[in-house]
């Protein structure tokens, strides 16, 4: 189905709630019809929007925007979060939730029983599907599933690759553009392959990972391949074996600080009898009998070492550090981390050391992380030396909590008050470390 909307009021679909307008706004729910669009008639330009997690508008937008949404029923289109996803409580035969807006008609997937059937045609099937590799499940979602529900889905089946990724706002089709990270991780860690729409070609067609030139926040849908493609599905490879991602951003000690087991469950392949039948967290086979020790252990989430690492432990820590530090959309509009933080020289960084000693005396420490022979240094921790937390531009604010975030603290901040603080930010710490911020939002 096709949905145009004209002289759209896009405030409730960019989580920045900057109040802008676009001529044509089209909502798009299958795959077929992609092609029946006539593109070159629609205004121009034309771009594909997700969540409208990333973006920061700086106007009205002239052209048209186009949503595809996947098959799931979609509310009414004033809202932010219109496409929730397609899980649900209850789908699945496992434990964890399942598809709630399709039929259980595809194959059997080996930590949930039966998933959904595709319904847009050709590979990769939107469903839960084997993998030929020993340990592993592919996932393939709709691009317009909400990504943290998936994140949700993967914890509470067990299954170890986007834990690090949650809360995350944003859709999947997204992740796979955006390359979205936390933690450690990023998307392009655990994507197996992008189906889109090939606007110039007029064809489906599977895009492989390495193919993307996955980089830090970026990819080559956003520069050589920017408003070609519309992906459509991103199947991702999960693993039953445990692949915790700790060091990084306090998660080890957050983890510790709750009693968590830091050696993760062993992990090993469940017999034919459990297949299908929940999430494996814990197992174990007795040498005398047999014994497998499934789903109705794997419910404990506590042993006499404490709580066991799983990803459901992870998510929840994870979840916990996001919260103390970053604003929810839903109540404060930003559009997340506002600048991409810099890798920069051993030598340079020296001289930010001795800038940074100056000032808070001769033994203070850095913070830092060794990227091969470069070094990233956290663009917050520039900002709040730079006197900016909790600085403000009319409606527009350095967050008091995070200074790598922005936000819309009055609710009626305009394009020009986030650009006018943002570019006070990046003229500082030009001047003061030699380092250009660049934003990570895209303006548009």
């Amino acid at each position: 189905m096709v949905t145009r909307y004209t002289d759209y009021d896009l405030s409730a679909r960019n989580t920045f709630r900057m109040k802008v307008r676009c001529a044509l706004y089209i909502e798009v729910t299958e795959e077929a019809d992609l092609p029946a669009l006539d593109w070159d008639a629609l205004p121009q330009p034309v771009m594909v929007m997700g969540g409208g997690s990333n973006l920061l508008f700086t106007g009205d937008f002239p052209g048209t925007i186009v949503h595809y949404g996947a098959f799931c029923a979609l509310e009414s289109p004033g809202a932010l979060d219109q496409v929730r996803g397609i899980f649900g409580r209850g789908g699945f035969l496992g434990t964890g939730p399942g598809p709630g807006c399709v039929d259980h008609s595809g194959p059997e997937g080996i930590s949930a029983g039966p998933g959904p059937e595709g319904k847009n045609g050709p590979r990769p099937k939107t469903g839960w599907t084997r993998s030929t590799t020993e340990g592993a499940l592919l996932v393939s979602l709709p691009a317009g599933t909400v990504f943290d529900d998936f994140c949700a889905w993967a914890a509470a089946e067990g299954l170890w690759g986007p834990e690090n990724l949650s809360l995350i706002p944003g859709e999947v089709g997204a992740s796979a553009v955006q390359n979205i990270g936390a933690y450690g991780v990023e998307a392009k860690d655990i994507i197996a392959g992008i189906r889109a729409w090939d606007r110039l070609e007029r064809r489906f067609v599977d895009i492989e990972p390495a193919d993307c030139e996955y980089g830090y926040r970026t990819s080559k849908f956003k520069t050589e391949w920017k408003g070609r493609y519309i992906i459509t599905a991103v199947t991702y490879r999960l693993s039953r074996t445990p692949q915790p991602q700790l060091d990084y951003g306090g998660v080890r000690k957050a983890l510790e600080l709750k009693g968590v087991r830091m050696s993760p469950p062993g992990a090993c392949p469940p017999p034919d009898e459990y297949r299908g039948r929940g999430p494996i967290t814990a197992c174990s086979r007795s040498e005398k009998a047999g014994v497998w020790e499934g789903p109705e252990r794997a419910k404990r989430t506590e042993s006499p070492g404490g709580l066991i690492l799983t990803p459901q432990t992870i998510r929840d820590t994870i979840i916990d550090i996001r919260r103390q530090k970053l604003p929810d959309p839903e109540e404060l509009g930003s559009a997340g981390s506002f600048f991409c933080n810099p890798v920069i020289s051993k030598e340079h960084f020296a001289q930010i050391v001795k800038t940074a000693r100056e000032d808070n005396g001769p033994d203070y420490q850095v913070p830092h992380f060794e990227v091969g022979d470069q070094i990233k240094v956290p663009a917050a921790w520039m900002i709040d030396q730079c006197g900016f937390k909790g600085a403000t531009n009319g409606g527009a604010q350095v967050y008091n909590k995070q200074p790598l975030v922005i936000v819309n603290a009055s609710g009626n901040a305009s394009p020009e008050e986030i650009i006018g603080l943002e570019k006070r930010i990046i003229d500082t710490i030009a001047a003061k470390y030699g380092i250009v911020l660049h934003p990570e939002v895209e303006h548009v």
